[in-house]
């Protein structure tokens, strides 16, 4: 689904990315570890084409993301659902409506929305929350939120961006689970910690990263790929 070919990326003053490639394949879990400046998010912002490389290639589906144009861009960030630290929620819509919202900006009917939003509030436990604003839900709630919000059209990659940095040990392994029970469904997902408990409980492929490069890339039990 994913390929890298010899990516680096270099900003005025530093070095993000040096020379990486690998492939993610689709309905893959993998999980990207490293410390603050590793590179993490660089790759995530590569894929949607957020960021340009310096070097190499970055493909989905073995189309170059970085030669696509404006519409195609947009035709292809709607198969990726991003999943963010901050959660960035719309903080006057209700957890309902900030599902709904995502789906209207796909121009999906008033019956679709009536239809899929309770089903993704149900498959992230929120159902009895759906009338709540963010700010009167907890930190772990407002994620699973997000969560559902990314997954509600149906895109075929999550990237899950430090998903659990702001959260408490309970809460993350609730998040953990979640995007385990979307992975069993089909869809890739991509989740970038800086937490080594996390990736011990995901227990699917771990890529490591240090200063900007893959210093270790291992599938369940330390077996390299």
């Amino acid at each position: 689904m994913i390929y890298f070919n010899n990516v680096s990326k270099i900003y005025k003053d530093a070095t993000a990315l040096e020379d990486v490639t690998f492939t993610v394949e689709s309905g893959e879990f993998v999980s990207i570890v490293g410390h603050s400046g590793a590179g993490k998010t660089t790759l995530t912002k590569l894929i949607l084409s957020e960021e340009l490389p310096s070097d190499g290639t970055v493909f989905f589906e073995s189309v170059n993301v970085h030669k696509l144009r404006p519409e195609e861009l947009t035709r292809l960030r709607r198969r990726i659902g991003m999943v963010f630290q901050d959660f960035k929620l719309l903080p006057h819509k209700t957890a309902y409506e900030n599902i709904a919202f995502a789906m209207e900006a796909v121009g999906k009917s008033d019956e679709e929305i009536a239809s899929d939003v309770p089903h993704v509030l149900e498959l992230v436990d929120l159902s009895h929350r759906h009338s709540h604003f963010p700010q009167e839900l907890s930190g772990g709630e407002q994620q699973r939120l997000a969560i559902a919000r990314a997954i509600i059209n149906q895109p075929e990659l999550i990237i899950a961006d430090e998903p659990t940095g702001n959260l408490d040990p309970v809460n993350t392994y609730e998040i953990v689970q979640i995007l385990k029970r979307i992975n069993d469904l089909g869809t890739t997902v991509i989740l970038t910690t800086h937490n080594r408990g996390v990736i011990e409980s995901v227990g699917k492929r771990v890529i490591t990263m240090e200063k900007g490069k893959i210093v270790r890339d291992t599938k369940h039990h330390g077996k390299e790929v």
